[in-house]
């Protein structure tokens, strides 16, 4: 199917799930529909699988609503930046309702085959999600970014300092 075939296609999907049509979703998969999704140690498998997910997120955020951000095609993929937007009002992966505002982004790629979406690769900002109901506390969240930014720091210093020592070195045996 040309690009602009596929995008349509994903844009009706993303249609349907907001108009929590999962019916029609689940029309909108092949048989053998493939769900990747990152940080999971395996691949889940058909539509039904699918299903079960998407009432997991309906359950747990009711009012959710999802915007396809962006989206671009090529060959037989797509690629969509999600937006997720909603309030915990159920369990979620064994986290109790908190009734907390969530807004988070998903950057997901969908390969199409005879018309049909044949598989997908989710990869959701969970650490945002996840700090948005409580799951991880807001200083966990700090300790980590500054963990990251001491390295960076770190790295920084070490690259400076050793391009000034070879620039030193060079004028000193020139």
């Amino acid at each position: 199917m040309p690009a602009n075939a596929n995008i349509e296609l994903m844009r009706n999907a993303f249609a349907a799930l907001n108009r929590r049509d999962l019916d029609a979703c689940v029309g909108l998969l092949t048989p053998d529909f493939i769900i990747n999704l990152a940080g999971a140690s395996y691949a889940q498998s058909g539509p039904r699988a699918w299903r079960r997910n998407a009432e997991m997120l309906f359950s747990a955020f009711p009012d959710i609503q999802i915007h396809a951000e962006d989206m671009f095609a090529g060959d037989d993929r797509v690629a969509v930046r999600v937006r997720l937007k909603g309030t915990h009002t159920g369990e979620f992966l064994g986290n109790p309702p908190t009734g907390n505002k969530i807004d988070y982004e998903s950057n997901e790629l969908y390969r199409i085959a005879g018309g049909k979406i044949a598989e997908e690769w989710i990869c959701s900002d969970m650490l945002t999600l996840l700090s948005q109901i409580g799951a991880i506390p807001a200083k966990h969240l700090l300790t980590m970014y500054l963990a990251g930014f001491r390295v960076w720091f770190a790295a920084s210093i070490g690259l400076a300092a050793g391009v000034l020592l070879t620039l030193l070195a060079r004028f000193i045996l020139s």
